[in-house]
């Protein structure tokens, strides 16, 4: 984006007073400008035609044509970066995710409106997404493909390698991912088998987003997935996401991994941080760890991958090419942090691969 050209937005929601509020914020930013508002899809369609704005918010839920069916239209007709914009309810979250699926970059919660500090962040936070959404990489739906039937065919190769056991329980896959992750962080984890080692994830999501994200991958994945508990056992076959607002630790009971959950002040900015799970994994595991930082904007994680590899763990980044947006793993090469680049449908399989050598490593000992 030209320093002097200032981003185009059409915000699409069937609230006047919503449309009003996100109009204002959005003005009141030096860098970009609304183009448009429209009230339903079927407005919003004639107005990209018009204005060929740079980004798109839209409401998750609107009238005349579903939300996610104008969404997915959109990107296979006209694609371009889309932040959706929802309500913090179960339904809501589950729409949003879905929108992920179909190739929106990122999402926020509605603003509270009459809380002037809430909506100052607010201002804060649609900005910020924005602006990131802007810069974004447009990738191909993954969920459309699989859905054309083109899945299986893509993990099929990955068979012969799950069908040797992994040897070690007490490996552990550490994830941490951001802008573009929801989706970057299923294809990671649907190819891995049952006895997988247990993976931990700090993905930048807020509180009321992390339970529906974690019960979709579990119905999409063969290990189990839920959100983390503080105090539980961190077990094989499982994967435990951060909820929202809550940062996630690696710690120790005795001689079993367990979940720490806290709500100490964001680190990066964010809470759950990634930087703070990474240095836990690097203290209480060493060389038993993987870590893998996936697509997101800013620098979360590369300091904290960093002293995971110093502790003896094996790390991976996503390359540039699969990343929505590669500022996390680009911090995090640049820092001598990772071993490994790896487009993002190959990472499973570098993982398990490493897996099986490290196995076989230790049974020769």
């Amino acid at each position: 984006m030209s320093v002097n050209k200032k981003i185009k937005v059409l915000c699409v929601d069937d609230s006047a007073l919503i449309r009003s509020v996100m109009t204002e914020i959005i003005n009141s930013q030096a860098d970009m400008t609304v183009v448009g508002t429209a009230a339903d899809p079927l407005v919003a369609r004639d107005l990209i035609k018009v204005t060929n704005p740079d980004v798109l918010t839209l409401d998750v839920e609107m009238p005349r044509m579903d939300g996610l069916e104008f969404l997915e239209k959109l990107m296979r007709l006209r694609p371009m970066p889309v932040v959706m914009v929802s309500s913090l309810t179960e339904r809501g979250s589950e729409i949003a995710l879905r929108a992920l699926e179909l190739g929106a970059i990122d999402f926020v919660t509605k603003p509270r409106l009459g809380v002037r500090d809430g909506l100052l962040n607010y201002t804060e936070l649609i900005a910020g997404k924005i602006r990131t959404a802007a810069g974004a990489r447009l990738l191909p739906s993954r969920h459309a493909t699989a859905r054309a039937g083109q899945g299986a065919v893509a993990e099929a190769p990955q068979e012969s390698l799950l069908r040797s056991p992994l040897l070690s329980t007490e490996k552990l896959i550490i994830i941490g991912a951001s802008t573009g992750g929801t989706e970057a962080i299923r294809e990671v984890l649907q190819p891995l088998p049952p006895d997988s080692p247990a993976v931990m994830i700090a993905q930048h999501m807020p509180a009321g987003f992390t339970r529906s994200f974690a019960q979709r991958l579990d119905g999409l994945s063969r290990i189990n997935v839920k959100e983390a508990e503080h105090g539980e056992r961190v077990l094989p076959g499982h994967a435990y996401i951060a909820p929202g607002g809550f940062h996630l630790s690696l710690a120790r009971s005795g001689a079993n991994y367990v979940a720490h959950l806290d709500q100490e002040p964001p680190v990066n900015r964010h809470r759950p941080s990634i930087d703070v799970l990474f240095d836990s994994a690097a203290k209480h595991a060493g060389k038993n760890a993987i870590g893998i930082i996936l697509t997101g904007m800013g620098k979360d994680g590369a300091e904290g991958l960093l002293r995971m590899k110093r502790a003896g763990a094996h790390t991976l980044a996503q390359d540039e090419a699969s990343c929505v947006v590669f500022g996390m793993p680009r911090e995090a090469i640049a820092l001598g942090a990772v071993d490994e680049v790896s487009p993002l449908s190959e990472v499973s399989r570098r993982v398990l691969a490493h897996l099986r050598t490290f196995g076989e490593r230790a049974n020769r000992v």
